[in-house]
């Protein structure tokens, strides 16, 4: 089975946790016997191509007087959104939003009507113009490969998943790893984005979804009909090197790792902080990451007269992450919205013991974990002190914690999503 899959970025250059799920995919379906053509905006060269074949859109000619026909929608404009948007993360502060329709968004070809769009491999202020030629080199694209099934991931894709359908006929599989109301809340929509999630589940013969959590979401906010929804929960790349590392200081450390931003709930890691130190002041807390409410959080720390107790990493990736996690003793993942998320994983991959909140849907997967509610930072300073202070609950956690992550094989996801693809193809 050859599968013509469509994503936005592939380690080693991320931004978040659909990277890093499309390579333990397409790693675990090339161990069923599964083959995929990855298609993204711009490729480096540096990944890793020992599963998957790679296809840099940015390489593709196209013909544009014949692909707009893939494209066009009465239905959808297209649209300037000058903010850097993260589709894992959000769509905060956007401002200046531009029909992109009425300045020539499609005028741009040499004169016999070819061309190659240069895409920044980014979620810049072009985004939405990005995201719209990307559906035309996915139409072309699909004239070109030899494939059976379709998958696109995450809005950013749906557009070309679309088109690649309309090309050659085939059925189109589409991913949720997060969905507007994670990322905006419920009174904060942007229907820009979810008029574009939406189109992309009607559209798709099948819609995969990361968390039962999301798959409700899907059904119940996007009117997708239940029975072609499929719960796909992620999992973790194995990683045998992980190992402790050597720090500069005697005091336990306790850490944050993710996008600074609403969804992911850093306000409450910095309370619950306050709680702890109250009661332990030999305690080093870390967040690590950046986002748009970096500078809040940072003037709540001041506030709470813990700047001394904190540290800010900004955004980590790599060997970087492995070696916050080699010197943390606990990690926390306050979300208040979260689809899955990976880190968790990652953590426990290192034998950190961690602390989830029960809107998380990787809580749907773990039994070795202390799940509280986001916004219960009583249970949730409780349990930081309780790891800290109680070595058989620490040794506990970390060690039945890294068997359970490292049983969360993507090989076993993969055969389940061959499954779903079977029923199609």
């Amino acid at each position: 089975m050859k599968v013509l899959m469509f994503g936005w970025e592939f380690p080693p250059h991320i931004s978040g946790g659909l990277g890093t799920a499309c390579y333990g995919l397409t790693k675990g379906l090339s161990l069923n016997g599964v083959d995929v053509a990855f298609v993204m905006p711009k490729a480096s060269g540096d990944e890793d191509p020992t599963y998957v074949k790679v296809i840099n859109a940015s390489d593709v000619e196209v013909d544009i007087r014949n692909s707009y026909q893939y494209i066009q929608n009465p239905n959808v404009s297209y649209l300037q959104v000058n903010s850097k948007l993260i589709p894992y993360i959000g769509l905060d502060d956007y401002y200046n939003v531009v029909n992109q329709l009425d300045s020539g968004l499609f005028n741009d070809h040499h004169a016999d009507g070819k061309r190659r769009y240069i895409f920044t491999s980014g979620y810049g202020s072009n985004l939405m113009q990005e995201v719209a030629r990307y559906a035309e080199v996915a139409a072309e694209i699909a004239k070109q490969e030899q494939f059976d099934i379709i998958h696109a991931h995450d809005w950013l894709t749906y557009r070309a998943g679309i088109a690649a359908k309309q090309v050659s006929g085939k059925p189109l599989v589409v991913h949720i790893h997060a969905t507007e109301y994670d990322r905006s809340g419920e009174n904060n929509r942007n229907d820009i984005v979810y008029n574009m999630e939406r189109e992309g589940m009607m559209a798709a013969d099948a819609v995969c979804a990361v968390s039962n959590l999301t798959r409700q979401i899907v059904i119940e906010k996007y009117g997708i009909p239940a029975e072609k929804v499929f719960t796909l929960h992620n999992a973790v790349v194995p990683n045998p090197t992980k190992h402790a590392f050597a720090r500069n200081v005697d005091e336990k450390i306790v850490t944050f790792l993710g996008r600074v931003t609403f969804q992911k709930g850093p306000i409450y890691f910095v309370e619950t902080a306050k709680m702890v130190l109250d009661r332990d002041p030999n305690v080093r807390f870390v967040l690590a990451g950046d986002g748009d409410m970096m500078s809040a959080v940072i003037n709540r720390v001041a506030e709470l007269g813990i700047s001394d107790r904190f540290h800010f990493t900004g955004f980590l990736r790599g060997t970087d992450i492995d070696k916050m996690f080699g010197m943390s003793d606990v990690y926390v993942m306050p979300s208040i919205s979260e689809p899955f998320g990976i880190s968790p994983l990652e953590a426990m991959q290192s034998k950190v013991p961690v602390i989830i909140s029960k809107q998380s849907g990787v809580s749907e997967v773990l039994q070795y974990a202390i799940k509280v509610d986001f916004w219960d930072i009583n249970a949730m300073a409780d349990a930081i002190y309780g790891i800290l202070h109680y070595p058989s609950l620490y040794h506990l956690l970390s060690k039945k914690g890294q068997t359970e992550a490292n049983n969360l094989k993507w090989e076993n996801v993969a055969k389940r999503l061959k499954f779903i693809y079977e029923k199609f193809v």
